[in-house]
């Protein structure tokens, strides 16, 4: 985590590109690349306002490199945003109406149900200068600047609300979900003619996901802050498991733990004993939140009942910006893998047709986080092992056993492909030599391979180790997806119900010849991190964060937003008018 990467760069870039376009209906137009004149209205020469904002952004014109038709190398900020804007409606303000005004204050103290922070936005800044101007005869220049703080602080908070506020490249090395064939534009144009119709309550509606997934997460974070109001949930005593048959204060306060979850049914009177109800009601609550379901409230059990709310809500708000980040890409068909979740999911106009669990990397060998297309499936393969696992897994076993290669069916190959004699290598400094694995029951990728192109050798495969899928901690790999049920996957990504169905496939592993076949459609493949779920019954569940990528989110989501100050004394002083409000 680490390094900022071009990829997720580019796509807030594209995306404020477009915020330029469309500003106000029947007054402005497209900006024209690579024209920096195409699309422009000249100020009218008597509005004042106007001129004074066209005054205060002149500095503004050479800040910036021009635009070029490349998305790849367009060079955006709010700034110029702002500026595009004001230029192609002839720089007249955009808020003129009290009632915008009112409404726009009112939508950025209610982006605290999507997990942002109101304080972010300058409320009260806004609000005091919109009390100013309404028992004052403002100057154009301080009307100038008010109307340009609101515009900067409006595209912000949509800019957060639609891709987010926290930049993941800044992260996470590996981010590469970039906007092709996603345009923003129809959004865009969307949230300006809501301004320029005076409801921009819509445009804040507009703004963020509106899957339904993202609603269950918005009601769920309203849910826990209800909890929290009410003084958070009732703590269970910790150091002593708590087991069927018990009966004691500590079973007492886990009764109303459960209680309180929704785990559990109400009773009259409060009862200590750990029966058949308590037990299954702890069952259901270990099921979700991924911990081994055995009916026991042991250490895990309890440490996860004791998670105060406050950091349940911090979760949510998390997973609510991944959310931003990710949800406009999941359209059409795609294959979708829960890293946190240990699961894997195919995706048909919307709806998951195929779901299987799937082992991901170990916290020590993360699977990153990243996007690419599924373009070709490899049967019966062989496996080559990475230099990784060489070194750190396989050259201490070969030192300590000279059959372990023979057992494993591992070939040892130099730097021309020519097989050579195990024993004839000096294993304390082995240099040049590659091992790769037969094909076979015992090959470490199984029976096939799903094959996509990406920088860390990762991909979805089968594996011999299949009594892994049993176990609720899944983290097992060196970074590979380790499929439960595999085959399945392949027959969907195929969609030949002809020539690969269930039956060709066996065939095709029967021959037992290494062999890739090309999908006939490439399938889009997110590898993504989520650490809430959502249960049948719409609760919202927690997951362990097995590599602690969650911290790094809400550290972003809570850094206070920078927004240029609303300088009244540089814009001039307002002379006095008792009762009225003057334009």
């Amino acid at each position: 985590m680490g390094q900022l990467t071009r990829l997720f760069v580019i796509s807030r870039v594209f995306f404020m590109v477009f915020l330029i376009s469309g500003a106000a209906q029947g007054q402005t137009s497209p900006i024209m690349l690579p024209s920096p004149a195409a699309g422009m209205i000249e100020v009218a020469p008597d509005d004042i306002v106007a001129q004074a904002i066209q005054a205060e952004l002149a500095p503004l014109a050479t800040a910036f490199p021009p635009l070029l038709t490349s998305p790849r190398h367009q060079r955006v900020d709010v700034n110029r945003v702002v500026m595009d804007f004001y230029s192609h409606r002839g720089y007249r303000a955009a808020w003129s109406h009290d009632s915008d005004v009112t409404q726009l204050l009112k939508s950025l103290g209610e982006t605290q149900v999507d997990g942002l922070d109101p304080a972010d936005f300058r409320i009260a800044e806004l609000a005091g200068a919109q009390t100013l101007m309404q028992s004052m005869v403002p100057t154009p220049a301080q009307r100038a600047a008010f109307d340009m703080a609101a515009t900067h602080t409006f595209i912000t908070a949509l800019l957060q609300l639609r891709r987010g506020k926290v930049d993941p490249s800044r992260l996470d090395m590996h981010w590469n979900f970039d906007p092709v064939g996603v345009d923003p534009r129809a959004d865009v144009n969307n949230f300006f003619a809501a301004l320029d119709n005076h409801d921009v309550a819509r445009a804040f509606a507009q703004a963020p996901p509106q899957e339904a997934i993202y609603g269950s997460l918005r009601m769920g974070l309203a849910q826990l802050r209800t909890v929290r109001d009410r003084g958070g949930w009732p703590k269970v005593a910790e150091g002593e498991s708590l087991k069927p048959g018990m009966d004691n204060a500590a079973v007492g306060q886990l009764r109303t733990r459960l209680v309180a979850g929704g785990y559990l049914a109400p009773q009259r009177t409060p009862r200590t004993i750990y029966d058949d109800a308590v037990i299954a009601a702890v069952k259901k609550y270990q099921s979700e939140q991924y911990l081994g379901a055995d009916g026991v409230a042991g250490a895990a059990t309890l440490a996860a009942l004791n998670v105060p709310v406050e950091a349940r809500i911090d979760q949510v708000r998390v997973n609510m910006e991944r959310a931003r980040w990710l949800l406009y890409k999941l359209q059409g068909t795609f294959v979708i893998v829960d890293i946190a979740g240990y699961k894997v999911a195919l995706y048909r106009d919307g709806k998951a047709i195929w779901r299987s669990r799937v082992q991901v990397g170990k916290p020590y060998r993360s699977t990153p986080v990243f996007q690419s297309e599924i373009t070709y499936v490899t049967f019966n393969p062989t496996w080559t092992v990475p230099p990784t696992i060489l070194v750190q897994d396989m050259l201490p076993k070969i030192r300590s056993n000279p059959g372990y290669l023979a057992a494993n069916h591992i070939k040892v190959l130099d730097r021309e492909g020519n097989v050579l004699d195990p024993a004839g290598v000096d294993w304390d400094n082995p240099r040049g030599l590659t091992l790769r694995q037969d094909a076979g029951a015992e090959n470490s990728l199984g029976q096939v391979v799903i094959r996509f192109p990406n920088d860390y050798a990762i991909y979805l495969h089968d594996t011999p180790h299949r009594e892994l899928f049993a176990k609720t901690f899944r983290a097992t790999s060196s970074g590979c997806i380790r499929v439960e049920n595999p085959l399945q996957l392949v027959e969907l990504l195929f969609n030949d119900p002809v020539r690969w169905n269930a039956a060709g496939i066996q065939a095709q592993l029967a021959n037992g010849k290494t062999e890739n076949i090309k999908l006939p459609v490439k399938v889009p493949v997110l590898l993504a991190y989520w650490t809430v779920d959502l249960s049948n019954d719409g609760r919202v569940i927690f997951k362990p964060d097995i590599y602690g990528y969650d911290t790094a989110v809400l550290r972003g989501l809570n850094k206070p937003l920078k927004l240029p100050i609303l300088d009244w004394q540089r814009a001039g002083s307002p002379a006095v008018v008792a009762g009225q409000n003057q334009q």
